[in-house]
């Protein structure tokens, strides 16, 4: 997807999975807040608690990452109003 889309100078946005893979932005939820929650289930699953009887969570923490070696790459100026937001820049 990002090769043909860069083939044809035309910047991407997806999710986080993305983001090194060349997309110019990606936004979603935290993975890596959501391995820390993961790890808090899994540890209340083997002190004894029904898996049944623990609510589920939507996601509370999101990463915004922007991509300027694709910015650059693509002759695109991203604004410092965006980057200050980001929290991740890949340079």
């Amino acid at each position: 997807m990002i090769g043909a889309a860069h083939s044809h100078r035309l910047p991407v946005i997806a999710n986080p999975n993305y983001a090194e893979a060349g997309a110019l932005v990606a936004f979603g939820a935290s993975f890596s807040h959501m391995y820390a929650r993961a790890a808090e289930y899994a540890d209340r699953i083997l002190k004894g608690a029904k898996p049944a009887e623990i609510p589920v969570e939507q996601a509370s923490q999101y990463d915004l990452i922007v991509n300027l070696k694709t910015a650059k790459a693509l002759g695109l100026t991203i604004s410092q109003r965006v980057l200050v937001r980001a929290t991740r820049v890949i340079e």
